[in-house]
């Protein structure tokens, strides 16, 4: 029996060819794309749920441009993408936190007006562990002439993106996107019986104050005085809710932000004596996950500035970033301008 608007029975493909009726002037292009974005979340889905039994676990040996030990399903999930997305004609370059350089798209496959930027599986680290993981995406729309996308398409704000989204692999696929400009953030999980994404957390909306924190807090030791006053105080009662804050950390972004998504709270990497300007990707991570945020009633920011106001100045920048319930992170960001 179906739930109110479809709950339960209605399909991604069905949602997303919906939603594009209402601009006339669609062309089926970025319905197509985010439909090939499915099916790889599908493919992905399937081996990381069958990895012990398949020898996928464990690591190639070759490290990736951020310096990471490189995973053979990271290896997977990346190649998957690229392969499912590269060829359709919807882009015109990607992006991979996996990659050193912009990934063009081969001669022999049509280009189109869509760039797109992806984190295939955030929180890799987490595999062997068999923690939820995620697959993170961004997508923008070409800027430059001609017909091959450029370095300039990629480093794109955040406020400027038509879509963003991520699939968490848990204890259930779940597909969580946006195409902004008011149109919600829409959750949606993998049926394996029938073998499709079904509208699970229609029109997601992020409390306006939670009672969840989560932080590294092996880092202490690196931060500076006004992050350790914030987190000071999340776990004391000098904060909105006058009481301490529960902690949940995964160490799995794409984990802890879809945690904090449905039942509210703040969620801060903040720079340290390490990383002075932040660790996560801007392009891969923090930007898509910010969109999201902003689309379902939440912020975010990097502790001086909004996140999606951001202009990239390299494909692998990194940022800071506090991002949640706008009580706490509206909190957070007073603390650190003071």
């Amino acid at each position: 029996m179906a739930g109110p608007s479809g709950v339960g029975t209605r399909t991604f493909s069905q949602h997303i060819a919906d939603r594009q009726k209402g601009f006339p002037e669609a062309r089926g292009e970025f319905t197509a794309l985010l439909q090939e974005i499915m099916v790889a979340a599908k493919v992905i889905s399937r081996e990381v749920r069958k990895a012990g039994l398949i020898d996928a676990l464990g690591l190639t040996g070759r490290m990736n441009i951020q310096g990471e030990a490189v995973q053979i399903l990271d290896e997977f999930a990346n190649e998957t993408i690229i392969r499912n997305v590269g060829h359709t004609g919807h882009l015109c370059v990607l992006s991979s936190e996996e990659n050193a350089e912009p990934i063009p798209i081969p001669d022999q496959y049509p280009r189109g007006g869509y760039v797109m930027t992806f984190d295939p599986l955030d929180g890799s680290s987490n595999i062997d562990g068999n923690v939820s993981i995620g697959t993170i995406f961004s997508i923008h729309r070409k800027r430059s002439s001609g017909t091959d996308g450029t370095l300039e398409d990629l480093l794109q704000a955040g406020r400027d993106q038509v879509a963003a989204g991520y699939i968490i692999y848990g204890s259930s696929t779940i597909l969580v996107y946006s195409t902004g400009r008011g149109q919600g953030v829409h959750g949606f999980t993998l049926d394996p019986t029938v073998g499709e994404f079904l509208l699970s957390h229609p029109d997601i909306r992020i409390p306006t104050d939670g009672r969840i924190y989560s932080v590294n807090e092996g880092n202490t030791g690196r931060w500076d005085e006004k992050t350790r006053k914030v987190v000071a105080g999340l776990k004391g009662s000098d904060n909105p809710r006058g009481e301490p804050y529960s902690t949940r950390y995964i160490g799995s972004l794409v984990a802890d932000f879809h945690r904090n998504l449905l039942y509210g709270g703040i969620f801060l990497y903040p720079p340290d004596a390490k990383h002075p300007t932040g660790k996560l990707r801007l392009l891969s991570e923090a930007a898509p996950m910010s969109f999201l945020a902003e689309e379902a009633g939440g912020k975010a920011t990097t502790g001086r500035e909004r996140v999606l106001d951001v202009v990239p100045k390299e494909l692998h920048e990194r940022v800071p970033l506090i991002v949640g319930s706008p009580r706490e992170v509206e909190w957070a960001e007073r603390i650190l301008a003071s």
